[in-house]
């Protein structure tokens, strides 16, 4: 889901207990109350286009590839992946981020969607 940051800085309050607009949120569907009715199906991956417009300007890349980054962190999350609780964690999940992001823009370059 693609919001703004007024769209995911409520949807962060609501579910998080978190105040403000963050980059991107990761809804899993395997946890909580509902999580038998499509056991295929990983969850939702919500991102803040303000914010990775943003983070992309200060960063100074693209905002193509800030959204893959992000798009890439949230589905982590979703296999379960963290970068919170301890630093070991962290660190593989930034590795997992790099490899993925430079598989896709090794495929993106071959199909000419570089950005």
């Amino acid at each position: 889901m693609l919001l703004d940051d007024t769209a995911i800085a409520d949807l962060n309050q609501q579910y998080l207990n978190r105040e403000g607009p963050t980059n991107v949120i990761a809804f899993p569907m395997g946890e909580g109350e509902f999580s038998g009715i499509s056991p295929d199906l990983l969850g939702d991956v919500v991102i803040s286009l303000d914010t990775a417009a943003r983070e992309a300007a200060e960063m100074d890349i693209s905002m193509p590839t800030r959204f893959k980054e992000l798009l890439i962190h949230g589905i982590l999350h979703l296999y379960g992946y963290d970068h919170v609780a301890e630093e070991a964690q962290a660190r593989r999940m930034d590795e997992k981020s790099e490899a993925l992001l430079e598989q896709i823009t090794s495929l993106d370059l071959e199909i000419g969607m570089a950005g």
